[in-house]
């Protein structure tokens, strides 16, 4: 394991954080994220609208859901691997070229439910970019400002808030199909300020062989931080797409309305992902992560108590999600510090495990009201596994900060 060494005299403040790093480049990263995550949930939010178009069970909603999740996650470790060839600026460039193919797609050759989930496979490429963003974004920075760089660009996630709030009033003043064209005509402005403003970082081997790319999947740290990834960011992604539906049959709010909410929810993700990775930088990873996934078992745990209330529930969610965001920052504040030459890819294998975790929301939560009459044991299943991921953490850390980290998940700084 290599230990990571960090400049002993860290400049203060935003100033001395943009100095040792590249600035155009972190903002490219964040607005091509943003994007993506945006396009990435369209179905989510407009979910309401699909299924009253083809009077889709509970059951065939989480599929639709989880559908553009699971094929998001399949497609981040090709799209990190590409990166490490052609370098993560050209990646992000030709991924965002297939988007606007695919949603000309769905614009066009949508006219069933199996070509909705063709449909959703297709927005699997923009939940493709998580690893290779973060990685562009964060590369031109040293390792201890790595975390607070990470959550910049990962405060992309509230492209999925922009989505929940557009996208219902686009649906239903041009019809929801259009709103893929809009996406289309959309995506054209993060690639122009990609190609204008991003600088390819120097902080990865291109040449790096395959085996060290998947290297993480080989040692049981990659693991537990795909697992772990899983319930923050599956969590963030998961809720954030079914959460429409859920405001729009368990309260019986508008299609609109139901968007607002959970735009609520997702911007607080989003946000406080930011802080996130600002605070583990400073108080450590591991111990950021132990309070993460405390508050989002017990808030999940409540949700599935608080199906009466409107205002509980969101109330609930929205601490929920703060967590989620902020656990998303702190773990990914780890990521740099346990593989700091294979960044891209580790954090593209680890995102692409981990993000599986989010296609289980959707499925869990149309499964549990299909057959249970109620989404309640849906809530709880995931509060369990929040549980179980903060046992594994807890024993990992034991070694982790024996070997690649200070007390606590800091970066070690060295003189």
């Amino acid at each position: 394991m290599t230990a990571v060494t960090a400049r002993s005299a860290p400049s203060p403040g935003w100033r001395g954080f943009l100095a040792e790093g590249h600035g155009p480049t972190l903002f490219a990263a964040f607005l091509y994220f943003a994007f993506s995550c945006c396009i990435w949930v369209l179905n989510g939010a407009m979910a309401p609208f699909i299924s009253e178009a083809y009077g889709l069970t509970p059951a065939q909603k989480g599929l639709m859901l989880s559908v553009p999740i699971i094929a998001g996650a399949l497609m981040r470790f090709p799209l990190g691997l590409l990166a490490q060839y052609i370098g993560r600026k050209n990646a992000t460039l030709v991924e965002m070229g297939l988007i606007a193919v695919a949603m000309l797609y769905g614009w066009l050759g949508v006219d069933s439910f199996s070509d909705l989930l063709k449909m959703g496979v297709l927005l699997g490429i923009a939940g493709a970019s998580f690893g290779v963003a973060l990685s562009l974004g964060s590369g031109w920075f040293p390792p201890r400002h790595k975390g607070l760089a990470m959550g910049l660009v990962g405060a992309g996630n509230v492209g999925t808030a922009v989505s929940v709030l557009v996208a219902p009033p686009l649906a239903q003043w041009l019809g929801w199909q259009t709103v893929y064209a809009v996406a289309a005509a959309a995506i054209l402005l993060p690639m122009v300020v990609m190609v204008v403003l991003a600088k390819e970082p120097p902080d990865v081997d291109s040449h790096a062989s395959l085996r060290a790319h998947v290297a993480c999947l080989f040692e049981k740290d990659g693991w537990a931080f795909s697992l772990i990834y899983g319930v923050t960011f599956g969590g963030f992604i998961g809720l954030t797409t079914f959460l429409p539906t859920y405001y729009h049959d368990q309260f019986g709010v508008s299609k609109v309305q139901a968007g607002q909410l959970t735009m609520l929810a997702a911007f607080m993700g989003a946000a406080v992902r930011v802080a996130g990775g600002w605070i583990a930088d400073r108080w450590g990873g591991v111990n950021t992560l132990t309070i993460v996934l405390a508050v989002v078992a017990v808030a999940l745990a409540a949700c599935g108590f608080a199906g009466h209330s409107l205002v509980l529930t969101t109330l609930l969610l929205i601490v929920c999600f703060g967590a989620l965001g902020a656990g998303n920052g702190a773990l990914f504040q780890l990521v740099p510090l346990r593989w700091p030459t294979t960044t891209a890819v580790a954090g593209s294998m680890i995102g692409e495990i981990g993000a599986l975790g989010g296609g289980l929301v959707p499925n869990a939560m149309g499964l549990a009201r299909q057959h249970l009459g109620s989404y309640s044991a849906g809530f709880w299943l995931f509060a369990g596994l929040s549980l179980l991921m903060l046992g594994v953490m807890r024993v990992m850390q034991i070694r982790w900060t024996r070997t690649w980290a200070e007390k606590g998940g800091r970066a070690r700084v060295h003189a």
